[in-house]
C-alpha cells in the first residue's frame, strides 16, 4: 500500500486527486496539506485525520511514500525542497520551475529518491505532443495555441514549453518563421520557445487545451487536444504514484511511464 500526501489539496486539482487516491484500493490518503485548510473540515469530502497546514509537520507525522503536489509556481520549489530532502518521492504536475531548478533539486534528495514531473497527465496530451514531435519532421514551420482557466498562474503553459521543445528536437532544420509583418502591439504574435510562436488564451470557462498547427505549401496540419475536466488527469497522476517509488533522479514527461 503506497502513503500519499496531497500538498495544495484545496485547489481544483488537489481536490481531484484527493478523490482519485481515496478510490483507489492500493494507496492510501495519509495527509493533505494546503496553507488555507481547517484541519476540523473535511477536505473534497474525504473524512480524512490528517490534515495539515504545514508541510514539515506532516511529512512528520505521516510518513508518506509520495507527495504529490498541485500547488503554486511560487510555493512548489520550497515544497519540493522539503519533501525530496525527507525522502520523499514527489509527483509533480505544478508548473513553472526550470529544468535546471528541477535537476538541483533531485541533486539534493538522499539517493534513489525521485522527482517525477509532468506538465500535462492526460494520455491524450501526451499522445498530442507525440504526434505533433512526428508531424515535425516533414512540416516544420508550426505554432502553437494553448488555452487555459483565467486562474492558472503560469504562461505559456508546461504542456506548450514541452511540445516546443520536442519539436525542435525533432525538425532536421529550424526553418525562418512566417513573415508576420510589422507589429503594431507587442507580443501580438506570439512568444517564441526555441525558434516556434506560442500563443497562450486565458478565459473563464477553459480547462485545459492546445492546438499545434502546421503549415506547409497548399495545406495545414492541426493537431488538437481538449481537456474538458480534471478528471482527464487523474489516470496519469495514479500511474505515477505507482510507478515513482521504481525510479530515481529527475524524471520528466509521463511518456516516460507508458512505454512504446
Amino acid at each position: 500500500m503506497v502513503k500519499v500526501l496531497v500538498c495544495g489539496a484545496l485547489g481544483k486539482m488537489g481536490m481531484a486527486v484527493v478523490k482519485a487516491v481515496e478510490a483507489s484500493d492500493d494507496l492510501r490518503l495519509v495527509a493533505v496539506v494546503d496553507t488555507g485548510i481547517d484541519p476540523d473540515t473535511d477536505i473534497a469530502d474525504v473524512d480524512t485525520p490528517s490534515a495539515y497546514r504545514d508541510l514539515s509537520q506532516a511529512i512528520s507525522a505521516t510518513e508518506p511514500d509520495v507527495m504529490v503536489d498541485f500547488t503554486h509556481p511560487q510555493a512548489v520549489e520550497g515544497n519540493l525542497r522539503i519533501a525530496l530532502r525527507s525522502g520523499v518521492d514527489c509527483v509533480v504536475g505544478t508548473t513553472g520551475l526550470s529544468q535546471d531548478t528541477l535537476v538541483t533539486l533531485a541533486e539534493e534528495a538522499p539517493q534513489g529518491t525521485c522527482l517525477f514531473f509532468a506538465p500535462n497527465f492526460a494520455v491524450g496530451a501526451v499522445l498530442m505532443m507525440r504526434f505533433a514531435a512526428e508531424a515535425a519532421k516533414f512540416m516544420p514551420h508550426v505554432e502553437v495555441i494553448e488555452l487555459h482557466h483565467d486562474q492558472k498562474a503560469d504562461a505559456p503553459s508546461g504542456t506548450a514549453m514541452r511540445t516546443a521543445s520536442l519539436i525542435a528536437e525533432r525538425r532536421a532544420s529550424i526553418p525562418a518563421l512566417a513573415p508576420q509583418g510589422s507589429e503594431i502591439v507587442a507580443g501580438a504574435t506570439g512568444a517564441q520557445v526555441d525558434g516556434i510562436r506560442v500563443h497562450s488564451i486565458r478565459l473563464p470557462g477553459l480547462v485545459a487545451h492546445q492546438e499545434v498547427i502546421f503549415g506547409a505549401s497548399g495545406q495545414t496540419l492541426t493537431i488538437r487536444h481538449d481537456s474538458l475536466d480534471r478528471t482527464s488527469f487523474m489516470p496519469g497522476v495514479l500511474l505515477a504514484v505507482r510507478k515513482v517509488g521504481g525510479l530515481a533522479g529527475l524524471v520528466v514527461g509521463l511518456e516516460t511511464l507508458m512505454g512504446d
